[in-house]
């Protein structure tokens, strides 16, 4: 990655919103919200204006632009802003700046705002609150294989360029904002902070450094020990700022990392000499390493933080399918002290923390003795110990956090599970599940339900035709309700054809947030699912009498990685079913009575 940049002479952004004048509300340090007087004025504006409905990632980047945690930017990127923080990490007035912040909508909603009268957008939460408008000062496709090389590094697995791929829209639109309100928030506000609030907070405490801790993970000990370290090496205070807006899908939600964090703080876990400050930072992480690393050090800068604690794999995301990193351990360490003092803060470097068991103690990997073998538990092995119930020991964590997490993860056997079966019309994924939940509820006390797709037709999705959308939009309907299943510990079987496997991977990431997802790939051919028809479908599509039939003249998308591939040609339902139990006990998700 590049790491000596150059500026670029600076671009002039147009202030101008119609005819309405606005000006600093002194809400914050460059607070971009509009004084009280002008909020009624801002908000009938609006009302005549294009709306742009915020996607939770949109709505963590404005929320930070407006307080001035985003500072400089005064909104989001322009497209020359854009291909200079792409290419020198700075916007083009040279201003230091590593990740691109865009906002993204569709072509149509582009020629909708094209076809308005002004450039100016409201934007909206998805309940429609305005929460504030937006000169378009230019528009532009976006160019998704440029942006993930640059900002990302090409890999296809990294979860930033998935999100990219799936998730962002075609196009982006820049400009300066000025805000109504922040977004509106009804959890942990006595701990949303603004800056200039933080800053306010500091003062009155009388602290003079400050070190700042960025988490997405619950504070175990050795996240204490480093913090403690980073603190009397600083001569500091500490600022715990967990993440609470998105972060790594599969981490653990941000809700249980609270409660773990809270549990901890205190001088009981850190100590009479530290003093600690939490406050929780709405940001949506993309998880870019070493621009990352660099990103959190301007926003902790101007949230009044001294100091910064950087570790091994900031702000990393692992490693791919095939086990390569995506960075390098200290690669985001090295790359944002190389700008420590352009942004004023000083970083306290760290290397992974691990245990000493004869010493009792913590101490960085480098310096453990040649004697010695320390003690560490991944996070991959911690979240095995959840799923399994095995113990996590006290020097790794604080009995309390441990009981938070095994509230909020239980063992596999108690976990929500959807046994999603597809196959085509005939294939027999019907008659097997229904056999499945009968032999689950002798079986099992969990709560089961029954997805067919022949029944979620009749009862969610009647007014749903046979077109390819329309098919998708039905499974993930059913996607949807097995995940609110799976949410509460339940069982969910679904059977449905599902032929494509766009929307069957769908249905897979909702669940997957919840529990465990397990697809059934009823395999059973045509020929034969023709030869079982009983009410001659197959015949009249063969014949051409019965259009968009599906493995006869619309497609049906194998699954490439279904956890259960079932044959039941010649083979008794009884069979298929013992099939699946086996499995399902042989993953841990089903405890059987040593009578059965």
């Amino acid at each position: 990655m590049q790491r000596m940049f150059n500026a670029i002479s600076a671009t002039t952004v147009r202030r101008s919103f119609g005819n309405t004048r606005f000006f600093s509300s002194g809400a914050g340090p460059n607070s971009l919200l509009v004084p009280e007087n002008e909020r009624e004025e801002l908000k009938v504006y609006a009302t005549d204006l294009p709306d742009i409905v915020l996607s939770d990632r949109n709505t963590c980047d404005l929320e930070l632009i407006l307080n001035g945690g985003f500072d400089p930017l005064q909104g989001f990127l322009t497209q020359s802003d854009t291909t200079s923080v792409y290419d020198s990490c700075r916007l083009s007035n040279g201003k230091l700046w590593p990740m691109p912040i865009n906002l993204d909508i569709t072509k149509e909603k582009l020629n909708e705002i094209d076809a308005h009268t002004s450039n100016d957008v409201a934007l909206r939460d998805f309940e429609g609150n305005l929460i504030a408008i937006m000169n378009v000062e230019d528009a532009w496709e976006v160019n998704k294989k440029y942006e993930a090389e640059q900002v990302f590094g090409g890999d296809p697995e990294h979860p930033a360029i998935q999100f990219l791929n799936t998730e962002v829209k075609s196009h982006y639109v820049g400009g300066a904002v000025k805000g109504y309100q922040l977004p509106i928030h009804y959890d942990y506000n006595r701990l949303r902070h603004t800056p200039q609030q933080l800053r306010q907070l500091f003062q009155e405490k009388g602290w003079e450094n400050i070190v700042a801790f960025q988490t997405r993970n619950p504070m175990h000990r050795a996240h204490i020990e480093l913090v403690v370290q980073a603190c009397e090496q600083a001569n500091a205070n500490a600022l715990i700022h967990p993440v609470v807006g998105m972060t790594k899908p599969g981490d653990i939600d941000y809700h249980t990392r609270l409660k773990c964090i809270r549990a901890v703080m205190g001088p009981e876990c850190f100590g009479d000499n530290v003093d600690t400050a939490l406050s929780v930072l709405p940001l949506a992480m993309r998880m870019g390493g070493p621009r990352e690393a660099l990103w959190h050090m301007l926003i902790r800068k101007n949230y009044g933080a001294t100091h910064f604690i950087i570790g091994r794999d900031h702000a990393g995301p692992g490693s791919n399918s095939d086990g390569v990193d995506f960075y390098g351990p200290y690669e985001a360490r090295d790359f944002a002290t190389d700008f420590a003092e352009e942004v004023g803060i000083k970083t306290v470097e760290f290397e992974m923390m691990v245990y000493l068991g004869d010493e009792k103690r913590y101490v960085p990997m480098t310096k453990v003795p040649p004697n010695k073998e320390p003690l560490k538990i991944s996070g991959t092995e911690v979240r095995r110990r959840l799923q399994t119930g095995e113990e996590i020991p006290e020097w790794f964590s604080s009995p309390r956090v441990v009981e938070i997490l095994r509230e909020a993860h239980p063992t596999t056997d108690k976990r929500g599970i959807t046994l999603f079966f597809t196959g085509l019309s005939g294939s027999g994924k019907s008659t097997v599940a229904n056999a499945l939940m009968e032999r689950l509820l002798e079986l099992s006390n969990r709560r089961i339900t029954l997805l067919d797709g022949d029944l979620v037709r009749h009862h969610l999705s009647t007014e749903l035709g046979f077109s390819r959308e329309h098919r998708n939009l039905n499974i993930q309907r059913i996607g949807y309700v097995a995940s609110e299943v799976t949410k509460h510990g339940g069982i969910a079987v679904c059977a449905a054809i599902a032929p494509y496997s766009e929307s069957r991977n769908v249905a897979r990431s909702l669940v997957q947030d919840y529990g465990t997802f397990v697809e059934i790939h009823v395999a059973t051919s045509v020929k034969e699912c023709a030869k079982r028809d009983r009410k001659g479908l197959y015949a009249k599509a063969f014949a051409g009498k019965l259009t968009g039939f599906t493995g006869v003249d619309d497609p049906y998308e194998e699954p490439e990685n279904a956890e259960i591939v079932m044959k039941t040609q010649d083979r008794d339902v009884s069979e298929c079913v013992d099939e699946i139990i086996e499995y399902l006990t042989t993953q841990g998700h089903l405890i059987l009575d040593n009578e059965e």
